[in-house]
């Protein structure tokens, strides 16, 4: 290094010295600095022009070899790859032999020989037992032979290796049957094994587990052989003169025939049929009304004329109907997920560490056949969140379960008749938490699944003024609040009588939703329902309004912020002072009241659109 400090400075002294002592001669100054330039690069001091890249040439066993050191899982950044995992099929497949090769083999292969018996499988022992054997006589047996035979003093224990011979009676002189014991070797089983391992040396494997191995890997290459049979397949592509090319795919079993012209030099054209009848073969049909003959030899020649009619190419052809299939419903799907985190440690100013999560995921299916005049809009949407305080634990803040679905049918102008069909519960259990007069922390339960259930249907009048507004208006029109756990729940805070378990308010419902953007990335949506009872306080409507601002950032980050209000006159909430007791009446009961519902979230979002 300090060899080639010491040139540059060199150089450079070199060349303010040419400079100055030649500054009036330009030709010289040019030809001095050439010569200056060159030997500073020979010197290496000056790298000269980017290097020409070799050529590089690998062998079969280098090329192998190289890739096999790239595949190590420390150089990539995913080992999991589909480039690493592409290179390292590659150089399986040219490690190895040919699929084709090891089938061969693995047909042929002698799968008998990987058979062990299965009395190998077991521990055998010889038992010695003593087995009765009784003699016949030759003639003139006693009648009663079988208490002859039973008899104690005809009973001889004879050994096997022993004989006697029979007894004979002295009075008759013939043979009596005698009873004999003889003794016999026979082989039990006393165990069983789990590993058997063959005496052969050429045997492939160490140990077998049960008898019948053998024959169970003849049957699995079988049966993965048939399966790669019957699912791999090759494209071929037959061609001929001219630019026409008809792929095909061998062993497809599709059963798919293909025509294919043959042309020559002079484009005439035959047509021949192609097929894929079996494995790996291709068929040509010739077509049908077509006949080869060979031309007899001819001494002159003539000059035939084909009468064709004459086709005008500046006529344009006659128009043909294209039948379209018109998509009448359309689908999509907005998902987003807030999650909001703080820790504290030993925070001076106060603080309580905490986290929260949110899912709001809506689902949309629209309908619209223009020729039966006939749309319908339906989303069904799932809002749920907890959240987790180290005082209180886990807790939820948001449920909300609902679906909106509306019928129209064109009436005149921009009216529909409309049928609306709006629900609404929660899918998890929910309580009020409250401090007791002693300064305990408690709860109770208030809400769970389906309990409450609010159902809305209407009918009336649809009017759109543009695409992004809708504003519907109900006169004939049903509420139905139901709650039927009424063991566990209070059903009175719902407006709901003691002795009942749902409410039902005939009256007129009015519906009005709204989708605005102010810039490309700012998106405001509204949805205001609006009910009144026809017959019980005409005059308290009930409010259910929600506003979803949302901001995009990029293409899967929002920037969400969502209200929602609520006020039913027929929902009351228990009234409380400012320490937090609750105000109670001349009776002794807890005073209630109507109040307006309000909530609001403000958070980064994930957010998924499909």
């Amino acid at each position: 290094m300090r060899v080639k400090i010491l040139k540059l400075f060199l150089t450079f002294i070199f060349i303010s010295f040419y400079i100055s002592g030649f500054s009036q001669d330009t030709f010289r100054k040019a030809l001095t600095r050439a010569s200056v330039i060159d030997s500073l690069k020979r010197s290496g001091v000056i790298l000269g022009n980017t290097p020409k890249k070799p050529e590089i040439l690998l062998s079969t066993d280098q090329a192998l070899k190289y890739l096999q050191q790239r595949l190590h899982p420390q150089l990539w950044n995913n080992s999991n790859d589909p480039l690493r995992q592409a290179f390292s099929r590659l150089v399986y497949e040219a490690s190895h032999s040919k699929f084709d090769s090891l089938k061969t083999a693995l047909m042929e292969y002698p799968y008998d020989s990987l058979s062990i018996s299965w009395d190998k499988f077991y521990v055998w022992e010889a038992l010695k037992i003593k087995i009765p054997v009784i003699s016949s006589p030759e003639t003139n047996i006693f009648p009663d032979s079988t208490s002859a035979i039973r008899s104690v003093e005809n009973l001889v224990s004879i050994d096997s290796l022993n004989p006697r011979p029979l007894s004979v009676n002295k009075a008759t002189g013939f043979n009596r049957p005698v009873v004999e014991f003889k003794d016999t070797t026979i082989m039990v089983i006393v165990d069983t094994l789990d590993q058997v391992t063959p005496s052969r040396s050429s045997f492939p494997f160490k140990y077998y587990s049960n008898p019948y191995q053998g024959d169970s890997i003849q049957a699995a290459v079988k049966s993965l052989l048939n399966l790669i049979d019957n699912r791999d397949s090759s494209l071929v592509t037959i061609t001929g003169i001219g630019k026409v090319a008809t792929p095909m795919m061998l062993n497809s079993k599709t059963g798919r025939v293909m025509r294919f012209w043959l042309k020559n030099e002079f484009s005439d054209s035959v047509a021949v049929w192609l097929a894929n009848p079996y494995k790996n073969t291709i068929g040509l049909y010739l077509e049908q009304g077509i006949n080869f003959r060979r031309p007899g030899r001819q001494g002159n020649y003539a000059s035939p004329k084909i009468d064709m009619p004459s086709i005008d190419n500046k006529k344009l052809q006659d128009l043909r109907n294209a039948i379209v299939k018109q998509p009448f419903w359309k689908y999509r799907t907005e998902a987003s997920f807030v999650l909001n985190q703080a820790s504290l440690s030993n925070w001076v100013k106060g603080g309580e560490s905490s986290i929260s999560t949110a899912l709001d995921a809506t689902e949309y299916a629209d309908y619209n056949n223009k020729q039966l005049k006939l749309s319908s809009d339906n989303f069904a949407r799932l809002k749920f969140g907890y959240i987790e305080t180290g005082k209180d634990g886990i807790r939820k803040n948001l449920d909300l379960l609902e679906t909106n679905s509306k019928f129209n049918h064109k009436a005149f102008g921009k009216f529909d008749f409309s049928f609306i069909l709006l629900f609404k519960t929660q899918i998890a259990i929910g309580r009020n938490y409250f401090k007791t007069t002693a300064g305990k922390d408690t709860s109770n339960l208030v809400s769970k699944f389906m309990n409450p259930a609010i159902l809305t249907i209407g009918l009336g009048l649809d009017y759109r003024p543009n695409k992004t507004t809708s504003i519907n208006f109900s006169p004939l029109s049903y509420k139905g609040t139901f709650v039927t756990d009424t063991a566990n729940i209070d059903q009175t805070q719902y407006g709901i009588a003691k002795n009942r378990k749902s409410l039902n308010e005939p009256g007129v419902s009015f519906m009005i939703t709204n989708e605005f953007k102010p810039v490309k990335t700012v998106t405001i949506v509204n949805r205001l329902q609006l009910f009144t009872n026809y017959i019980h306080n005409p005059q308290n409507v009930d409010v259910d309004w929600e506003m979803i601002a949302t901001t995009k950032l990029n293409w899967f980050t929002d920037v969400m912020f969502n209200t929602h209000l609520i006020f039913d006159d027929d929902t009351k909430t228990d009234e409380q002072y400012s320490n937090g007791q609750p105000v109670l009446k001349p009776d002794g009961t807890k005073k209630k009241t109507a109040r307006i519902q309000y909530k609001e979230m403000l958070g980064f979002a994930l957010s998924f659109r499909f």
